[in-house]
């Protein structure tokens, strides 16, 4: 399996104009790393020494991993089935680039999983130096952690310890997100992946916790996602503000300057918004401060299209398979029509 992985990311490497050497080495380097440190999950419930709170928290995950497939529908594989422990925070780190006047990210392509809006890397350092090199270039830069990332089950991902940090249901939140990777998935169409993700993510929550009997958390998962909602609409309308703003054409000094207080009015109505739930949602924290196009456009690939996709399974009257099947149809579409169909708008430039 070593052999095999080295093998296949160096040849695609090779074939991949523009693909740098290193990256796919510390790729490689990596991904090694998770393979080596994973163990089966029910070897690590059964081990005497296993801390009481990591065993718990693993049986949940094999609850879960069972749902997703008997009631999700999801693949029924050796994804998810074995466990490992990185020793950090997060097992990769993502940069996201964007030109200055522009909330289109730019994207970079690689073997298997097509063109995507972000570039990750296994060392944080690694991360903040190329995030370091396109902010030279005088483009907005973001570097985030994630907790987990599919290999779209070529590999057989483990549950990781830095998925640890999320409660129980955040945890089964993401298992389903990334299952459904390996269901639908198209090269070169991020905002459409990451899209169709959430929403089967955030059906298969409400479908789990219905299913343990635990209606009052249900209740407030439905008022999280109204309100999450509320606040991404929010941000999609300044994101459409700025939009205007950089296809006007006036002098830079003056658009330099309408970014920034289009930013402080956007942060403002979030602050406003919270202020009314009585919560901190977060959303705040990330785009308080510099003006950042890079944070917006890292909200609009995970959620801009999940209305459409929201409603695609309203219309199925939530039926998974039948979802599961238009959203395979539309991904046969050019991505200018899937984009105008499930989005709501046309392939930006």
């Amino acid at each position: 399996m070593v052999t095999k992985l080295r093998l296949l990311l160096v040849t695609a490497c090779l074939a991949l104009q523009g693909c740098g050497t290193l990256y796919v080495a510390q790729a490689a380097k990596g991904q090694l790393q998770l393979l080596t440190a994973r163990k089966p999950i029910a070897r690590v419930v059964a081990n005497p020494q296993t801390p009481p709170q990591l065993r718990a928290r693993l049986e949940s995950v094999q609850a879960a991993r069972q749902f997703a497939w008997r009631e999700l529908g999801l693949p029924n594989n050796k994804s998810y089935t074995s466990y490992a422990d990185l020793h950090r925070e997060y097992v990769v780190w993502t940069v996201v680039a964007t030109p200055e006047f522009s909330v289109t990210p730019h994207e970079w392509c690689f073997p298997i999983v097509g063109c995507v809006a972000y570039r990750g890397y296994f060392k944080e350092r690694a991360a903040r130096r190329f995030a370091d090199r396109w902010h030279a270039q005088g483009y907005d830069t973001m570097v985030g952690g994630t907790p987990a990332y599919s290999t779209l089950g070529k590999f057989n991902d483990p549950i990781l310890n830095t998925m640890m940090s999320y409660g129980d249901d955040e945890l089964a939140s993401i298992l389903f997100h990334e299952l459904s990777h390996q269901l639908v998935y198209i090269p070169d169409d991020t905002a459409f992946n990451e899209a169709f993700a959430v929403t089967v993510e955030q059906e298969g929550l409400a479908r789990w916790l219905k299913s343990r009997g635990r209606e009052g958390d249900l209740v407030r998962h439905r008022k999280r996602r109204e309100r999450q909602a509320e606040s991404l609409g929010v941000i999609r309308r300044y994101r459409t503000e700025l939009e205007r703003l950089y296809s006007s054409g006036v002098d830079v000094a003056v658009m330099r300057e309408r970014k920034a207080s289009v930013f402080a009015r956007l942060v403002d109505e979030l602050k406003a918004l919270d202020r009314r739930y009585s919560v901190k949602s977060g959303l705040v924290e990330e785009l308080d401060g510099q003006p950042n196009n890079a944070r917006l456009a890292s909200l609009a690939t995970y959620y801009d299209c999940v209305p459409g996709f929201e409603k695609m399974l309203a219309d199925a009257d939530h039926d998974l398979p039948r979802f599961y099947a238009a959203a395979r149809e539309l991904a046969k579409l050019p991505r200018a029509d899937r984009r105008a169909r499930i989005c709501g708008h046309a392939e930006e430039s």
